[in-house]
């Protein structure tokens, strides 16, 4: 059984109170038709309220079928006694329908429904000493009315309930489904940060690291030497120094800001070359355009994470970026002539910082539908080529606002 809402409880109190008004009905019509039996009437309309009231007042009568039709077998007997002796009893049936169809399985249901309709109709045939269209049509037409009403109502209720228990399982699997969401989102800004901080601050402190060795190398011989390295040393701590205030307060790149992507990689190899005594050249090919902030951030890490590669491995003389404007992509291609390497030997990024460059600037062009291709081989050099496509000019959506990829600054240098 169902438990009651308020709605089926205002109900249940609606039709408690309508069998009362129809077991008043059979004794004040007794007594004011002086009947001889009335005294009867009375006490068998009393006893059929009284097995009535218990119903409602034993859970069990709910909770059990078995324990509702013994109780319906109950009232329907107290009830034949009373339609026995007063054709008003009659009228009884109609409410006697609505509550063996609730409380009862459907066939049972109708099948006490019939049986009440066919007791109706007889003794009240009885009362009138003959049986006619009407004294059947009355009975019959109330128990299929209460069949309808009661069956479409239950109808309704299990759609109610199947329709509460779907948006029980989508309010479900929402928060399912945002959880996963921000799972992800965390996984992605973790790795976003992680890329960030090997392009940027790790990069920074290798090139502090290898600038300190070389002012080692020259005390106390060289000490002009050596102040020139401290210096630039001094330089990269406090470019790294912003670079992590930068991260703490997402800016956007400010080399970015006020130049173009070509001058910011022109800079980028002066600023190399200059720290770490290499002949670096940029050079431009094609005309350029105007880009997203999230595609000119990427190009510019991947320039810086190749060439700090160029200074902490390669034992190059020199290295070459090119930045290309082609007609529907731009590319970025950074050449050295160092001592190469096996791509296929590169190992997994891990703690130690291990294949974690190339796994970066693989990362930021594919979120870019981008692609990065690495040919080298060991005594042969190095030669890295980022390509990003570009939209028509037809259809280019506007230049997205400089919130992506927030704190970049290539002076952060290796």
């Amino acid at each position: 059984m169902n438990a009651l809402t308020p709605t089926t409880r205002a109900l249940s109190w609606s039709l408690h109170l309508l069998v009362a008004g129809l077991l008043v009905l059979p004794a004040v019509r007794a007594v004011a038709d002086d009947r001889p039996h009335a005294p009867a009437v009375i006490t068998a309309a009393a006893v059929v309220g009284l097995v009535y009231a218990v119903g409602p007042a034993l859970p069990a009568v709910r909770a059990s079928r078995r324990a509702a039709a013994l109780w319906l077998g109950a009232v329907g007997a107290v009830w034949l006694v009373l339609l026995a002796l007063s054709a008003e009893g009659v009228w009884l049936a109609f409410p006697l329908y609505f509550v063996q169809l609730h409380l009862l399985s459907r066939r049972a249901g109708l099948t006490a429904v019939v049986a009440t309709a066919v007791a109706a109709i007889a003794a009240f045939s009885a009362h009138q000493g003959t049986i006619t269209a009407a004294t059947a049509i009355g009975p019959a037409l109330g128990a299929a009315v209460a069949v309808a009403v009661v069956w479409g109502y239950q109808a309704l209720y299990r759609e109610s309930e199947q329709r509460r228990r779907l948006i029980e399982e989508l309010t479900v699997t929402r928060a399912d489904l945002a959880d996963a969401q921000r799972a992800a989102g965390v996984l992605e800004e973790r790795q976003r940060l992680a890329r960030e901080i090997h392009d940027t601050l790790a990069q920074g402190l290798s090139s502090i690291q290898l600038l300190l060795r070389a002012a080692e190398r020259a005390l106390p011989d060289r000490p002009g030497p050596a102040t020139t390295y401290v210096g630039q040393a001094r330089q990269a701590a406090v470019d790294n120094l912003a670079e992590a205030r930068r991260f703490v307060a997402a800016l956007s790149p400010p080399a970015l800001d006020d130049t173009t992507l070509a001058d910011a990689l022109d800079r980028l190899c002066a600023t190399t070359g200059d720290r770490h005594r290499l002949d670096v050249r940029f050079r431009l090919a094609g005309r350029p355009r105007p880009l997203p902030t999230a595609q000119e951030v990427a190009l510019l890490r991947v320039a810086q994470s190749a060439l700090a590669n160029t200074v902490g491995h390669a034992r190059a003389g020199g290295a070459e970026v090119t930045l290309s404007y082609l007609d529907d992509a731009v590319a970025l291609d950074v050449t050295d002539d160092g001592v190469g390497f096996d791509p296929a030997a590169v190992p997994a990024p891990g703690p130690d910082g291990g294949g974690f460059g190339l796994a970066a600037m693989r990362a930021r062009m594919h979120a870019l539908d981008g692609t990065l291709t690495v040919e080298s081989a060991p005594g042969r050099g190095t030669a890295l080529a980022a390509r990003l496509p570009l939209a028509s000019p037809l259809t280019s959506p506007p230049t997205p606002a400089r919130d992506t990829e927030a704190a970049d600054d290539p002076e952060a240098q290796p």
